[in-house]
């Protein structure tokens, strides 16, 4: 099936690599036009490596390879006003909106009552109020089209109680109550709100060695991808350690599209079977 998206227009945030850069390529490849917004730069409290603007650059090429037409923009999703001038730039670019995915994200580690106050803003600020930004500035170009599909990216943490990670935990369960009260909000304009729930994602995001670590606390030094791949397929009913980013774009995709026409409000786990450990 092709063209599942022609004539669409898409907002993804973090869209400068792992998840956000495959949701873009996927929709480009079903025909939809991309809005790319990424912040390309180091997040304060936060150790993994960022993303840069050559990432965003790639997936500028990957998309335009794929027959796709996209622009970028290197905004915060904390920016509000950035972030609005952005998506209004992009959907005058494109003559509209449709589609949304709120993806960009961050990760950290931190026990409950160790955590300090400002790894638990940033956190909240980036995973929570970033995704209400991202939705209030496009919520108004869908209402307009009197159509649409919103696509808040969560996590099995959105699901669950994982260790060492709580305030990651509380943000995706806070964008899972958003994604609800939007999906009531915003049906009576015909747009549409759910979720996907990934388990770990084979993306820049875990491959590092800060999150490596944290899986593999036993070990003096950072573990090894298959070091870390045996643990991490503990998490899972399935025997695989993580998915891959288009798993999540392709239940992206799905959402998005005109097949999930009467869904909305819907958790939808890409977890490999994580949750029902």
């Amino acid at each position: 099936m092709t063209g599942r998206l022609r004539g669409k227009t898409a907002v993804i945030t973090g869209a400068a690599r792992g998840i956000g850069r495959a949701q873009a390529v996927r929709f480009a490849e079903e025909g939809a036009d991309i809005i790319a917004i990424d912040v390309c730069g180091p997040i304060e409290s936060v150790q993994v490596p960022p993303s840069t603007p050559k990432d965003l650059a790639e997936t500028a090429r990957l998309v335009d390879q794929a027959g796709g037409r996209i622009v970028t923009e290197i905004i915060d999703v904390r920016n509000t006003d950035e972030l609005r001038a952005a998506v209004d730039h992009g959907v005058a670019r494109f003559d509209g909106l449709d589609i949304v995915c709120a993806t960009a994200g961050i990760t950290s580690r931190g026990f409950a009552i160790g955590l300090s106050e400002a790894s638990w803003r940033t956190m909240l600020d980036v995973n929570l109020t970033g995704v209400w930004n991202t939705c209030t500035a496009t919520a108004p170009h869908l209402i307009e089209r009197g159509a649409g599909s919103m696509v808040l990216t969560s996590s099995i943490a959105g699901l669950r109680g994982l260790v060492g990670v709580a305030h990651y935990t509380a943000a995706k369960h806070g964008v899972v109550g958003l994604m609800r009260s939007l999906a009531h909000d915003l049906a009576p304009h015909g747009v549409r709100v759910n979720c996907v729930h990934p388990t770990n994602v084979d993306t820049p995001l875990i491959q590092n060695d800060v999150v490596r670590s944290g899986f593999r606390p036993d070990l003096d030094r950072p573990p090894t991808r298959d070091e870390f791949a045996a643990t991490a397929t503990q998490m899972n009913l399935l025997a695989v350690p993580w998915v891959q980013a288009v798993d999540v774009a392709n239940a992206t995709l799905f959402l998005a599209s005109d097949e999930a026409r009467n869904i909305t409000a819907i958790s939808l786990p890409v977890d490999a079977g994580s949750t029902q450990r």
